[in-house]
């Protein structure tokens, strides 16, 4: 993760497939300085269980600069429901999550925001093709951007589907930038 040109922190995934569900491990850790003193810390630990490409079950953790937030997924009646800040949100018979390592969240009107337990409303634009460096190699690359969303994000996905990076203007209009290390 960058802010701006200077790394800021990382987040990882790993996906586990045994056939019939996936397991996704999701971490994130960022620590933005201010003259060597933490200004802004954020971590999140996110476990989601899916079948396909429907979300089964959601357990994350946040700590956002001290604010302690979580999401947990329940099953009643055959239906998933988040448990998160905003309460109770039943999520229909196939949520996402903001799975961004999932090019089916392109297809999505409605992604779950792991942090606020939050089903949030979305359109995706394709934003045509672009070459970006990935891993220090000028690749091809399909731009997209969510909107709907306090400030929209962009992602790049390789043309076999992979996700490569992602933008979004933060706070004092800077530029937060993922990319595939």
């Amino acid at each position: 993760m960058f802010l701006g040109d200077t790394p800021i922190g990382h987040q990882s995934f790993s996906v586990n497939d045994d056939g019939a569900t996936s397991t996704v491990t999701i971490t994130a850790r960022l620590d933005v300085k201010v003259l060597s003193f933490s200004v802004y810390r954020y971590t999140h630990d996110d476990t989601e269980q899916w079948r396909g490409n429907c979300l089964a079950n959601l357990n994350a953790r946040t700590d956002d600069n001290g604010e302690q937030l979580s999401v947990t997924t329940e099953t009643t009646e055959s239906k998933l429901i988040a448990i998160g800040k905003t309460g109770r949100v039943p999520l229909g018979d196939c949520a996402m999550s903001f799975a961004y390592w999932n090019p089916q969240i392109l297809q999505q009107t409605h992604l779950l925001n792991s942090q606020t337990g939050e089903l949030q409303q979305i359109a995706i634009a394709e934003m045509g093709e672009e070459k970006i460096q990935v891993r220090g190699i000028e690749t091809q690359t399909k731009r997209y951007r969510i909107s709907g969303l306090k400030k929209p994000i962009d992602l790049w996905y390789s043309n076999d589907g992979e996700w490569l990076a992602l933008e979004a203007i933060v706070a004092g209009g800077r530029k937060l930038r993922y990319q595939l290390e």
